[in-house]
């Protein structure tokens, strides 16, 4: 037995957020069409270093409860054939100490300790988390959206209005600035660097001797080194100053990272907000709309949570 077109939902959104927020919808039986203006594998979710981890995103306390049920979902998804791309991988959080996680993680992630002097120059952490290479993680949510009776379209969007559905839900990201319009919302430039992995296989997040912050993570193809946090910047376009700095920071962490051969530069721009928006709206003409953006750097670590929320409000 089919849905009947009542039931129907356009998502707006092709990234993680709106992929999750389709998936989560199409899992409970409704129709659900997803219009994306750019091609899955070219949104901003396809170049995210993709640690499992509540980054620039606010408010903290409610970032963290979506956190954790999207980490619930990424530990299930890591124990199966590995299609979806999510793997976990142990490493070492820097500059943060035992007492500032353990509250909220205590029981929730594997071998979570102190590191060791060995493991880190300074006060760090030790953890097994999600690692997801979002190049197999986005397509294979697709599919899964797809074997779920979802549909994706390429369409570029100027107005809520032209979705053609009793429910609309707005996963547009950064370009809920315009849309909305929100100016609320702000880019926050990402730029990565990938290069040959020397051997490692574990990640990193911390500072350098010098204090700057740095970060890798070992992916299926190459070791994924960061990165920037450029707020207001909206250019695409790599700096080979900041790609040099980024490789330099890291050789610091990690000296065989020094002359490794780079692959791919990458840059993203983060869609920053005060405060994530997960709220139900109204269009002009009385028909449903169901805000779920402004997910900062955190897009990835909080999808499935806010997913299932986003779905709650357009079926409750």
């Amino acid at each position: 037995m089919t849905s009947e077109p009542s039931d129907e939902i356009v998502v707006v959104g092709g990234g993680v957020v709106g992929l999750t927020t389709a998936l989560a919808l199409a899992e409970r039986g409704r129709r659900v069409r997803v219009w994306t203006r750019d091609a899955v594998e070219a949104t901003t979710s396809a170049v995210a270093g993709a640690l499992w981890w509540p980054y620039r995103i606010q408010p903290v306390e409610q970032a963290r409860a979506w956190a954790l049920r999207s980490l619930a979902v990424y530990q299930e998804l890591a124990a199966e054939s590995g299609a979806s791309g999510v793997r976990l991988v142990e490493g070492v959080l820097g500059g943060t100490r035992l007492d500032e996680v353990d509250g909220w993680l205590a029981g929730r992630v594997p071998d979570l300790r102190a590191a060791t002097a060995a493991e880190f120059d300074g006060t760090g952490v030790r953890l097994r988390l999600p690692l997801i290479d979002m190049p197999a993680h986005l397509p294979w949510l697709r599919e899964r959206l797809r074997a779920a009776g979802g549909v994706v379209e390429t369409r570029t969007v100027s107005s809520f209005a032209e979705a053609d559905a009793p429910v609309v839900v707005n996963c547009t990201g950064l370009a809920a600035r315009e849309l909305v319009p929100d100016p609320s919302v702000r880019p926050v430039r990402g730029q990565l660097v990938v290069v040959e992995n020397p051997g490692i296989d574990t990640w990193l997040v911390g500072d350098d001797a010098g204090g700057e912050h740095a970060y890798l993570f070992p992916q299926p193809g190459g070791l994924v080194l960061g990165g920037t946090a450029e707020e207001d910047v909206w250019s695409l376009e790599p700096d080979p100053a900041a790609a040099e700095a980024i490789v330099r920071r890291c050789a610091r962490l990690r000296p065989e990272i020094a002359g490794a051969r780079v692959l791919e530069h990458r840059v993203g721009l983060r869609p920053t907000r005060p405060a994530v928006r997960l709220e139900r709206d109204v269009l002009p003409d009385g028909r449903l709309l169901v805000h779920n953006y402004g997910h900062g750097g955190a897009g990835v670590t909080v999808a499935w949570g806010c997913a299932r929320e986003a779905a709650r409000l357009a079926t409750g």
